[in-house]
C-alpha cells in the first residue's frame, strides 16, 4: 500500500502536466487500449473469457446482434421468414458481406459455423437438440427446420459469451474442442497476426470489404458497425500506476480495467472521463471441478455457499467502493424478469469455523490439497481468490493458492486431467451479467456433463431449462426460473460471490463508446 500511495504521487504529477492533451502525429486514426489481460485464446468457441469475447466482436460478425435490452436484432442477416406451422426458418444473408480474405460469405460458411458453436454453448446446444435438419439451399439462405417450433432461435444466434461467430466453412469445420488460430474473420476489423506479440501486444486494422447494416439503432452488438479508426492497438501494461500515467499523459486513448485504488486520482486528471459501461455488471464466482474429490460431493459444495458472504467479497473486489457492488445476488441479474429471492437464505447461512469445519468433516473430505489458480495480474480476481482462500483455509480446507497469469489460469480451466495433470479444483471469475438475464444463455447453469468447465451433471437442472424453453408465457418462465434456482441451490455448481461494476477510463476525446463488453466499432474521436 506504501509503494501505490507513492506510486499515485507520481501519477499527480503526470496528470498535472498532461493538459492539454495532444494527439500525436499521425496518431488520429489509431486507437490505443489497454486490456484487462492477456489475449492468450484467439478461438471464442474455446473460452468464455471476456479479452477473448472482445477480439471475437473485432474480427467476426453474427448472424444476428443483442441491443441494450438484451433483445436480438437482424446483424449479418437481412431478415427471416418462418413458416405457418413454426417449423422452418429461412435466414437470409445481406448482400456484399466478405470474409478478410475477400471470399464471399455464403449459407455454407453459416452453417458449418452454427454447428461448430452449439457443440459448445448452452443455449446453442437447446437449439441443435430442437433442430431436424440445418441447411444451405442457396448461397443465401440458411435453413433450420425444427422438431418444435422455438421462438427463441434469434435470441440463441445473438448470445454474447461463446460468441456465435460467422467464420469461413473450411475453419468452422475444426473440432469444436480444438483451437482454431488462423483469423479469417467476417466483421469489421481484420486481425494483423504478423504484428502479434504475445503477452505484450495486439494489432487490427480496418476492413475496408466491410459493410456494415445500414438500418438498426447502434447499441451493444447490434445495428450499424461503423470505424471511425484505421488501427485498435492493444498493449498490455502489467503495472496499474504505468497504465494510469500512461492514460493520463495521451500515450494510451482507453484502459478496459483501471485499478480501482487509481480511479479517484484519473476522475481528477483533466480530459480523462472515468465511467461504469457495463451496467449489468459481472457476477462473481467460485467454479467447481465436479469430476474429482472433494467438489464432486453435493454437501461439501452446499457447506461452500452456505459460507460465503458476497458483501466479502464483492467489497475486497471493488476496494470497498460501496456503489460499485450488490450483495444478496441469486444466479440471474438482479431487477430483471427471472430474478428471485428462491433459495437466498443458503447464501452465509454459516459463519461459525468450528460449526464448518465439523460439517466439512462429517461431509467426507479427506485433506486433499486444493490447489487455486489465481489470476494475479487481475486485481478483481486476486480479491475474490485471496478471500475465498481464506474463507476455505477456516472451514479447514487445506488450500495451495498459486499465483498465475490469466491467460495460465484460462488455460489450465480447460483441463478435465486429475491434478496432479494439470487439472484443477476451483477457480474464480467473473461472469457477463448479460448471459444470466435468463437460463437460456446462463453457461454455468447447463448441467449435462458437456458444458462449461466443471462439466456439472443434474438431471433434475437439465430438466427444469427444457421446461422453461417450453413455457407458454412469462409468468410460466418465472415461476419455473425461480425453482431453477432452488434447485441450484439444492445441487450448486459454483458459488454466487454478489455483483460488481467495473468502471472504465478514456480520453474525453473519444464518443459513443458502447454499452457494454469494449467494442470498437463506432467509436470516434473529436
Amino acid at each position: 500500500m506504501r509503494r501505490r500511495r507513492l506510486l499515485t504521487s507520481v501519477l499527480a504529477g503526470t496528470a498535472a502536466l498532461a493538459a492539454p492533451r495532444v494527439v500525436r502525429a499521425g496518431s488520429a486514426n489509431i486507437l490505443k487500449f489497454i486490456p484487462q489481460s492477456d489475449l492468450a485464446t484467439l478461438d471464442p468457441m474455446f473460452t468464455t473469457a471476456s479479452v477473448t469475447r472482445c477480439h471475437a466482436h473485432l474480427v467476426f460478425d453474427t448472424l444476428y446482434g443483442m441491443d441494450n435490452d438484451y433483445a436480438a436484432n437482424p446483424q449479418m442477416v437481412a431478415g427471416h421468414v418462418i413458416s405457418q406451422d413454426g417449423l422452418q426458418w429461412d435466414l437470409t444473408l445481406r448482400e456484399g458481406l466478405r470474409f478478410h480474405d475477400g471470399s464471399p460469405v455464403l449459407a455454407r460458411d453459416a452453417v458449418a459455423s452454427i454447428q461448430r458453436w452449439w457443440q459448445r454453448d448452452a443455449f446453442g446446444a437447446v437449439l441443435a437438440a430442437r433442430t431436424h435438419e440445418l441447411s444451405a439451399p442457396s448461397d443465401s439462405i440458411i435453413r433450420f427446420r425444427l422438431k418444435k417450433p422455438f421462438a427463441l432461435l434469434p435470441d440463441a444466434l445473438a448470445v454474447i459469451i461463446s460468441v456465435p461467430v460467422i467464420m469461413p466453412e473450411h475453419l468452422a469445420r475444426t473440432d469444436p474442442f480444438k483451437q482454431v488460430t488462423e483469423m479469417i474473420g467476417s466483421g469489421p476489423f481484420r486481425f494483423k497476426t504478423d504484428e502479434r506479440v504475445p503477452g505484450s501486444r495486439v494489432v487490427y486494422e480496418k476492413f475496408s470489404g466491410y459493410i456494415p447494416r445500414a438500418d438498426g439503432r447502434p447499441e451493444f452488438a447490434s445495428g450499424p458497425k461503423i470505424v471511425h479508426f484505421d488501427r485498435v492497438e492493444w498493449t498490455v501494461v502489467p503495472d496499474p500506476a504505468t497504465a494510469a500515467g500512461a492514460l493520463a499523459s495521451g500515450e494510451f486513448d482507453w484502459w478496459e480495467n483501471p485499478a480501482l485504488d487509481l480511479v479517484p486520482q484519473l476522475k481528477r486528471t483533466p480530459n480523462l472521463t472515468v465511467a461504469v459501461k457495463d451496467k449489468s455488471g459481472a457476477n462473481g464466482i467460485i467454479r467447481f471441478n465436479q469430476l474429482f474429490p472433494p467438489f464432486d460431493n453435493p454437501t461439501i459444495r452446499r457447506l461452500v455457499v452456505s459460507a460465503v458472504n458476497q458483501h466479502e467479497f464483492m467489497a475486497a473486489a471493488a476496494g470497498g467502493v460501496p456503489d460499485l457492488i450488490r450483495d444478496r445476488v441469486g444466479i440471474f441479474v438482479p431487477d430483471t424478469a427471472m430474478a428471485s429471492e428462491a433459495g437466498l437464505e443458503n447464501l452465509g447461512s454459516v459463519s461459525d469455523p468450528s460449526t464448518l469445519r465439523n460439517d466439512l468433516a462429517a461431509a467426507g473430505y479427506n485433506g486433499e490439497t486444493i490447489v487455486i489458480p489465481a489470476a494475479a495480474d487481475s486485481p478483481t480476481l486476486y480479491a475474490l481468490a485471496q478471500v475465498g482462500s481464506d474463507l476455505l483455509k477456516r472451514m479447514g480446507f487445506n488450500i495451495d493458492l498459486q499465483s498465475l497469469d490469466w491467460g495460465t489460469v484460462q488455460q489450465r480451466r480447460a483441463s478435465r486431467e486429475p491434478i496432479g495433470k494439470g487439472g484443477w479444483y476451483i477457480f474464480f471469475t467473473f461472469q457477463s451479467s448479460s448471459q444470466n438475464v435468463t437460463p437460456a444463455a446462463a453457461t454455468a447453469l447447463r448441467a449435462d456433463g458437456k458444458g462449461w468447465y466443471g462439466w456439472p451433471v443434474d438431471p433434475e437442472m437439465e430438466a427444469l431449462r427444457e421446461a422453461w424453453f417450453d413455457a407458454p408465457n412469462l409468468a410460466a418462465r418465472q415461476r419455473i426460473s425461480r425453482d431453477i434456482q432452488i434447485q441450484f441451490f439444492h445441487n450448486p455448481s459454483f458459488a454466487p460471490l454478489g455483483l460488481y461494476f467495473q468502471p472504465t477510463a478514456f480520453q474525453s476525446s473519444l464518443r459513443d463508446i458502447r454499452e457494454g463488453l469494449p467494442q470498437f466499432y463506432g467509436v470516434r474521436r473529436t
